[in-house]
């Protein structure tokens, strides 16, 4: 027992002292591995004044160590590293592609720093269709599963079990009765509200359904996210763009209505690029390698340029940031992009300027309404140092503004799920489909056209029409957008 004249303050006071002293020091080596880590000084900067400043740091050190790294480590490239099962498999690919004349050989200038951000060379004679809106998506994605023959690969950022949810995982249980084989990725971060009663039907039945586990190295760690949504059939057809599975892609959301959105519908060999985007995400999520079509065709009638771009933290450049900065600086009569967040940096706040000082069309499609309070007050932040410039931003009326488009003068288009916001350029793992045609860049452009009909424009008065509230949180959430 302890004696009677034990000092119980003095021990609690000391003991206090001691954990605060503590956590004191791990914030600040903690601020100082922000800093030597961050991708951006911008980032560093805001992690380390947010470590060091009681009484942010009690809130700022678990969330670090949460949301704050920038880099995935482990992720296994597999047209990179030689150390793989799939390495190859996919040399020959390539050959085979290249001697049967369905990738470029010869690109340069532009097209060739693409390439190199890819990883991948643009492919020859496929055919693209653009897919609008949920319903134009899904019934496009559940006829190629209906016709599949051998398999299918399905990967999304979010899945629910709802009236979509349901409908896609009845669909994959009658081709898995069929003899079928189904490989289902889902980010776990993104389906955390998927039953295990959903997951565990599809896995009973012998669908091979896994979890991105971008968390394994760090269990704590969920800032990186697949925020990738693909589908392939047989190798021979496949789908990207931002439509997840959930009743709200479809327009049957309570809040927002009517949901905009778009997908892109793939035949020829650029199916095979995002064959092996899910690839490496499948190998990543189980060291397994399924047996797959690995014979490239062009597809009938196809005469689209197409480059896959698969991007993410563990790449070593910031490629997806650079695509963009690339594709603005490419423009010379015509720059549209959609896109629901936006929080670029400073380097894309550049680009967009230079582009409308060089007489460039720039227009930036964002929603009216807001599904993320901190991203949407961030965007007003831009509005005077873009508009001062030209460059014209337009607020989508109807419904939610969910697409990842973007259209380059009369030649180039594109389709994917990256946003113009911190997240997509630095830790999500994204992919973006490529066109360059001018057909399908005049489609595109009808599209936008459909779109800016019904939008109005935004301009610098709208902010200062708001409340002071309204300002402070502008500011507060721009200061953020390093780590938003």
């Amino acid at each position: 027992m302890f004696s009677s004249d034990f000092d119980y303050r003095s021990f609690l006071g000391l003991t206090g002292a001691l954990v605060v002293t503590l956590l004191e020091l791990t914030a600040l080596l903690t601020a100082v591995h922000a800093i030597m880590t961050s991708r951006t000084s911008q980032g560093a900067i805001a992690w380390a004044i947010s470590l060091v400043t009681p009484p942010l740091a009690f809130f700022a050190l678990p969330a670090y160590w949460i949301f704050g790294r920038s880099r995935f480590e482990g992720y296994v490239k597999a047209r990179r590293q030689g150390q793989t099962p799939m390495h190859g498999v996919l040399q020959d690919v390539g050959r085979f592609a290249r001697d049967q004349g369905l990738v470029r050989t010869d690109a340069t200038g532009a097209d060739a720093v693409l390439e190199r951000l890819a990883w991948m060379p643009f492919t020859l004679k496929n055919r693209v269709r653009l897919l609008i809106n949920g319903k134009a998506t899904f019934d496009a994605i559940l006829a190629a599963i209906d016709s599949a023959e051998d398999y299918i690969l399905v990967q999304f950022f979010i899945v629910k079990d709802d009236k979509l949810g349901q409908e896609l995982k009845n669909r994959l249980l009658a081709r898995r009765r069929e003899g079928i084989r189904v490989y289902f990725i889902y980010d776990e971060m993104g389906s955390h509200k998927l039953s295990s009663a959903y997951v565990r039907e599809l896995r009973d039945a012998g669908i091979e359904m896994r979890p991105f586990h971008s968390n394994r190295r760090n269990r704590f760690q969920l800032n990186f996210r697949n925020h990738r949504k693909i589908v392939v059939v047989d190798g021979k057809i496949a789908f990207v763009g931002g439509s997840n599975v959930g009743d709200e892609y479809m327009g049957r959301s309570k809040t927002f209505g009517p949901w905009r959105d778009t997908h892109a519908q793939l035949e020829g060999p650029s199916v095979h690029a995002v064959q092996l985007s899910f690839l490496e995400d499948w190998y990543w999520a189980t060291h397994e390698v399924p047996e797959l079509n690995w014979i490239p065709v062009a597809a009938a009638d196809g005469e689209q340029d197409v480059l896959v771009l698969p991007t993410g933290p563990a790449d070593s450049l910031e490629s997806c940031g650079l695509f963009f900065i690339q594709m603005i600086s490419m423009a010379t009569n015509r720059l549209w992009i959609a896109s629901p967040y936006f929080v670029p940096d400073i380097h894309v706040i550049a680009a967009l300027q230079l582009a409308a000082l060089r007489g460039v069309d720039v227009r930036i499609m964002l929603p009216e309404r807001p599904d993320l309070l901190l991203v949407y007050l961030a965007s007003f932040s831009y509005l005077q140092e873009l508009e001062d410039v030209g460059v014209k931003i337009y607020r989508y009326q109807p419904g939610f503004l969910h697409q990842k488009t973007l259209v380059v003068d009369n030649r180039w288009a594109a389709v994917g799920t990256a946003n113009l916001d911190n997240r997509s350029f630095r830790l999500n793992f994204e992919i973006t489909v490529l066109v360059e045609d001018r057909g399908f860049a005049a489609e595109a452009a009808k599209m936008f056209e459909d779109d800016f009909a019904e939008c109005r424009i935004a301009e610098a008065d709208d902010l200062e029409q708001r409340s002071l509230w309204f300002k402070v949180g502008v500011r507060i959430a721009r200061l953020m957008s390093p780590i938003l």
